[in-house]
């Protein structure tokens, strides 16, 4: 069953006093019931992309709790690389010199270095966003793990077992989906026990065959550029989800849609989520 949850929380990382109300479809969360999983997404399927990056501060944790908030996305997307020292933490690039204060490569920092990076956020985003230091994944899975379904692409291959580790221990091996450009890592990934994520490019899908992955992969992400044919081909490969990225329109949306796509990766889940679906049916009718 489902309720309508209203939500009205301070969020870190905004400036001023500024709370956050948000309306969200949730599952009626009672006594004895466990983390929201895969299971549970809806038939069609919002991500928000890095929290939702032209709409929050990419891959922060404030970012993250303000996408959280206003529901506008069931799943909440977040990239991993590796520290020196082992530590999995929340960064998009190998370097830290796009996103931060601070430069160089994020491989060459411990968790002690860790602590003194600062997040630099965009200027152009909605609202003011205060420097903050990027998440560990351990402290995104201990804040979100559970309360919604969260996504993590694993940038660094080597980091999957510990990935693995840190997702096992809280019991969220069906609440967290696992993303990588690699068949390969994907492959591993299954078989640590992890719900995995194919992400591919336009390019990639011109030669891809998903039936291939099947067996192995649970959700295909494929790029909403791609040629109808290949995104055809994605939706009745076998796979049980075919989701399209980055898409931040919403005639993009409605394009992947139609095609048989059952969900949709963007960095404005609040633009989406406001903006009506055209269906097929009503697009041939407004095309007569």
């Amino acid at each position: 069953m489902a309720t309508l949850v209203t939500r009205t929380v301070p969020v870190a990382g905004l400036t001023g006093a500024l709370s956050l109300t948000a309306l969200a479809l949730a599952p009626a969360l009672g006594r004895g019931t466990g983390p929201l999983t895969v299971d549970s997404l809806p038939r069609i399927t919002y991500t928000a992309h890095r929290g939702g990056a032209l709409e929050v501060p990419e891959n922060s944790m404030a970012g993250l709790a303000a996408a959280f908030v206003r529901g506008s996305a069931r799943i909440l997307d977040f990239d991993t690389r590796m520290l020196r020292d082992g530590t999995p933490v929340v960064l998009h690039d190998a370097t830290l010199d796009r996103t931060t204060s601070a430069r160089g490569p994020v491989r060459a920092l411990d968790l002690a270095d860790w602590a003194d990076v600062r997040l630099r956020p965009d200027t152009s985003l909605p609202e003011r966003w205060l420097p903050e230091r990027p998440p560990t994944v351990a402290e995104v899975l201990d804040r979100f793990g559970g309360r919604t379904v969260l996504m993590l692409e694993a940038k660094d291959p080597r980091s999957l077992t510990g990935l693995a580790r840190l997702v096992r221990v809280r019991g969220l091996t069906r609440s967290v989906l696992v993303n990588s450009n690699s068949p390969a890592v994907a492959e591993r990934a299954h078989r640590l026990g992890l719900v995995t994520q194919l992400w591919r490019s336009a390019r990639q899908m011109r030669s891809d065959r998903p039936e291939r992955w099947a067996g192995y992969v649970d959700v295909l992400d494929m790029d909403h550029t791609a040629r109808d044919a290949d995104l055809l081909r994605a939706v009745h490969s076998g796979v049980e989800h075919v989701w399209a990225h980055t898409v931040n329109t919403p005639g993009d949306r409605d394009r992947v849609l139609r095609l048989g796509c059952d969900g949709v990766i963007t960095d404005a889940p609040g633009l989406l989520a406001a903006t009506a679906m055209i269906t097929a049916t009503a697009a041939a009718a407004g095309g007569r």
